[in-house]
């Protein structure tokens, strides 16, 4: 790719890249982990690497025979071992621990776009031998490294619209945009799910994240999904959880420091890509023809937040606030006991004033609206 963004992660990937340690980067599908990789290896010399694919069935089968002296021969004059798409590899944390423990100073690098298999197949072996990484679409901390100001208000509307994966960059025109987002969902965004066990209904996933997408800053009810899908309440608790641990979804549940009015039972559900989101509802129309801009604008700041959090090491617990009588806050950031608030807003006419009960029950809370003004301080 020609535009080739450095990516935030890129200096600590390099830093974690240690012997007898598995770095593990962690990522939905497309969004660069194989591009940042190969950036990495490219400052190394080419012979000092093995790279194997764990969708290659030639490359499955070099690791199949668990044993020392195999993994021995395999690495030789590899003092490096890159696995791309790692999670296709049965028994893959067994190996990796074997590889670890057996080869003095060898450094692995694994790739993954689902957390599930990753975790669990890699979650116990590795415990003391992994760090690990994660790898969103491209952030506003990314952008703002190769353009100015003028530019990045120029790209809103689009990332807004189309959400920021990597190789929508070398896309000039709209319904190019349009079709790469399609191709996403269709060929790649539920591929590891689907072919995860026990998921027999791909067009239930599809419904669901219908039903999320346009409940965007509201609060979602298990009891009426499962009902509007005519599913169980478990099983739609089961996908919403697989949607997550393959980086499609993030949830933030309701807070509460136990005053009775305040609403904590329910959670929100926010997309980690705006273009998604939009593709799912099958809706790229521009800004001023929509009436969900209120939706959009709650789900970017929320998504880029997460990214900045993650990028930064920013520690913090997110929620949204609410009381029975529908006072509410959009975002709320709990850190060593610090409470910020945050309304977001898109119109900047529009006045805001922290919630009366909030401010009453925390009042050594911080709070801010969130507008166009200001918006590149909250995510960048």
């Amino acid at each position: 790719m020609s535009n080739y963004y450095k990516r935030a992660v890129l200096t600590e990937f390099s830093r974690k890249v240690l012997p007898n340690k598995v770095l593990i980067l962690l990522g939905a599908r497309r969004v660069g982990k194989t591009a940042l990789i190969k950036n990495y290896l490219e400052t190394i010399p080419a012979d000092s690497y093995l790279q194997l694919n764990g969708e290659d069935i030639k490359d499955i089968k070099l690791l199949k025979e668990r044993s020392v002296s195999n993994y021995k021969k395999l690495l030789a004059n590899a003092p490096l071992l890159v696995i791309d798409e790692a999670q296709h590899i049965p028994d893959i944390g067994m190996i990796l621990k074997l590889i670890v423990d057996s080869i003095d100073g060898i450094k692995i690098i694994a790739t993954g776009s689902s957390v599930f298999d990753l975790s669990n197949n890699l979650g116990e072996p590795l415990v003391g031998r992994k760090n690990t990484l994660y790898l969103f679409p491209l952030s506003q901390i990314e952008f703002s490294e190769q353009e100015n100001y003028k530019k990045t208000t120029e790209n809103l509307e689009q990332r807004l619209l189309f959400g920021s994966y990597p190789e929508l960059e070398q896309y000039e025109d709209w319904e190019s945009k349009e079709d790469y987002i399609n191709e996403i969902i269709n060929s790649y965004l539920l591929k590891d799910i689907l072919i995860f066990d026990g998921i027999k209904h791909s067009d239930k996933v599809y419904d669901l994240l219908r039903l999320i997408a346009f409940q965007i800053g509201k609060e979602v009810s298990l009891l009426e999904l499962a009902t509007q899908l005519q599913m169980s309440k478990n099983t739609v608790a089961n996908y919403l959880d697989l949607l997550s641990k393959v980086f499609i979804l993030f949830k933030v549940e309701g807070f509460s420091r136990n005053l009775r009015k305040e609403i904590v039972k329910s959670s929100r559900w926010y997309f980690y890509d705006n273009g998604i989101r939009n593709g799912i509802i099958n809706n790229f129309n521009t800004i001023e023809n929509r009436n969900d801009i209120g939706a959009l604008w709650e789900n970017y700041l929320a998504s880029e937040r997460v990214k900045k959090q993650h990028y930064q090491k920013i520690r913090t617990n997110n929620y949204f606030w609410r009381t029975y009588d529908q006072q509410e806050l959009d975002w709320l950031e709990e850190e060593n006991d610090i409470l910020r608030g945050y309304e977001f807003k898109w119109n900047e006419n529009r006045k805001s004033k922290i919630p009366t009960a909030f401010a009453k029950a925390y009042p050594e809370a911080s709070f801010e609206v969130i507008n166009k003004q200001n918006y590149l301080d909250f995510i960048v």
